[in-house]
């Protein structure tokens, strides 16, 4: 089974209520070769939502409670975060999934570059808080410009 960001299925739950299409995954949906996942509604969060970034390190350090992840506003949204990260853990390996491809540059779902934490569109390379996770947990995690090279019959 292959699990992927609800919002490159087309659902509008990104923060500012929009989605990231990604047709090719959007088919595999549409064909129920892929189920979806969004780690922030699992954590308990609603769309839309204020922007958040992964503030002192990356992913892994904030499952290490080395960095925290804050909403623009500065409210520390870090537990809601990891508890989404576990939701999403639990349920990958509940399908167990063989493909798992996140949204880039989120703070939960980057999987190899994510926003700097200064709310200045930059990116870093890191990977967000459920990858770290899903990564810890021997899974692979890739981003939808790595499966765009990836053949998968659709």
């Amino acid at each position: 089974m292959i699990v992927v960001s609800s919002c490159l299925a087309g659902l509008k739950v990104r923060y500012n209520g929009t989605h990231s299409l990604n047709h090719k995954i959007h088919k595999l949906i549409e064909e129920k070769k892929a189920v979806t996942v969004c780690p922030e509604l699992l954590g308990g969060f609603s769309t839309p939502r204020e922007p958040a970034e992964i503030i002192g390190g990356n992913g892994e350090d904030v499952l290490d409670g080395k960095a925290k992840v804050i909403e623009q506003s500065g409210r520390d949204v870090t537990e809601l975060y990891i508890k989404g990260a576990f939701a999403t853990l639990k349920k990958v390996q509940e399908l167990n999934a063989t493909i798992i491809v996140l949204k880039e540059y989120s703070p939960s779902c980057g999987s190899t570059m994510i926003y700097n934490g200064q709310f200045e569109n930059e990116k870093i390379v890191g990977n967000g808080v459920t990858t770290a996770l899903l990564k810890r947990n021997g899974l692979q995690v890739i981003s939808e410009e790595q499966f765009s090279e990836v053949k998968v019959e659709v």
